[in-house]
């Protein structure tokens, strides 16, 4: 099992059923002291169920650290700023967690004198490269411990076993029926496993937590306004707010108006198609409104390449590559894009839609003397088009002729 003597190791700790119980499996099969980790990135509950689990299991080192700020500010926003949608739908909203979470083990692992770190990404999914991907990036040499890959605890059914024969709590056990599997942080909570695993069975209703049904939102629309200064949403309704805050107040407000649910069947990394289903209230707002502030301030070439390059970019975060050297490249070029991505729109939230009701900047490129159809008094010469449009269409007339 293990390649060398594991003294310390630093898990990255849920609360939930997986992680709870390789907290007792590292225990038992590899002997050594287990130092928990919890990253507060906006599951709120969770977190002191997680605390007390550790503690019932004899863990002396628990770290349950407030990272909502750092997690919106520097891994969030950059996202946010490139429009990153994986596979057209998918906001990214456990793929960018990740990587935040890969850099405090490994800073942990480095306080503590760890010599390993954990997680409970399962061998067939996205999370445990895109963990592993961060930690090695950060720090070559360190030992991944991953019990999906060791243990003979091959299915949920088995992990509820186990938990029930060593007194581990299990949230929302429904006698023998596995729970679905959920991950929450302040841009989404995501549903995998169970009736899920079915692509043709609907979402049964009971299972969101964050939105209304869109058919049961209010039937008066809600408006609001967000400022953003360099890419960045900085104001909600002219009231300045920290990143984790207005991303928070966003999602109270997509939740209460049936906004940002989402049923997708995606590619994973390693090869399979996955079904899951997605709430990420705030975000759908968020992306919405920057889109709409971009549409005023960039260079059209600008904003074209930027929606060329988007893909690649939000690929690069759903495998995990955060810390790759092409990622932070591209980062900077799109960092530097945002420069005068200044100013305000006005959103319409309702019944499940988010509609752009108007957008202001002082840095725009909307010239309404040009754009006219009334008389632009000379500003545009629409003579100027025919030549414009006689050489565009050059090689066409070209290959027509030779046809004929």
């Amino acid at each position: 099992m293990a390649t060398r003597k594991i003294k310390k190791v630093v898990l990255a700790y849920s609360g939930g059923l997986d992680t709870s119980v390789i907290l007792k499996w590292l225990q038992e099969n590899y002997g050594c002291e287990v130092i928990t980790f919890t990253a507060d990135i906006g599951q709120g509950e969770e977190l002191e169920p997680a605390r007390a689990k550790a503690r019932k299991f004899g863990v002396k080192k628990i770290y349950i650290d407030d990272l909502k700020e750092e997690f919106v500010r520097d891994f969030v926003f950059p996202m946010f700023r490139a429009n990153a949608i994986y596979e057209g739908e998918y906001l990214l909203g456990t793929s960018i967690a990740r990587p935040l979470i890969a850099k405090r083990l490994i800073e942990i692992a480095s306080e503590t004198g760890a010599d390993a770190i954990a997680h409970g990404a399962t061998g067939k999914g996205n999370d445990q490269v895109r963990f592993e991907l961060g930690a090695y990036a950060l720090k070559p040499g360190i030992k991944v411990i991953a019990p999906w890959r060791e243990w003979d605890l091959t299915s949920r059914e088995k992990l509820l076993a186990y938990a029930e024969k060593h007194g581990i709590p299990v949230e929302m056990k429904r006698g023998k029926k596995s729970p679905y599997s959920m991950d929450a942080n302040l841009l989404h909570i995501s549903y995998e496993g169970g009736p899920l695993e079915d692509p043709w069975q609907e979402a049964e209703e009971s299972m969101w937590r964050w939105t209304v049904a869109p058919e049961q939102a209010p039937d008066k629309p809600t408006y609001i306004e967000l400022g953003f200064e360099q890419g960045d949403a900085t104001t909600l309704n002219g009231r300045k707010l920290s990143p984790a805050n207005l991303l928070a107040q966003l999602n109270k407000l997509g939740g209460a108006n049936g906004i940002g649910r989402l049923d997708l069947v995606e590619n994973r990394y390693v090869g399979m198609k996955s079904r899951g289903c997605y709430e990420t209230p705030g975000g759908t707002i968020l992306l919405k409104a920057h889109r709409a502030v971009e549409s005023l301030t960039l260079d059209r070439e600008v904003a074209h390449l930027k929606d060329e390059i988007m893909p690649r970019y939000a690929a690069l975060i759903y495998n995990g590559y955060w810390f790759s050297p092409e990622r932070r490249m591209l980062q900077q070029m799109i960092d530097h894009s945002q420069r005068h991505v200044n100013g305000v729109v006005r959103l319409k939230l309702y019944k499940g839609a988010v509609t752009v009701a108007g957008r202001k900047s002082p840095d725009s490129l909307f010239d309404a003397t040009i754009a006219t159809f009334e008389d632009d008094a000379g500003a545009y010469n629409q003579k100027d088009a025919e030549g414009f449009i006689k050489l565009n269409a050059l090689r066409m007339r070209i290959a027509a002729k030779r046809r004929k």
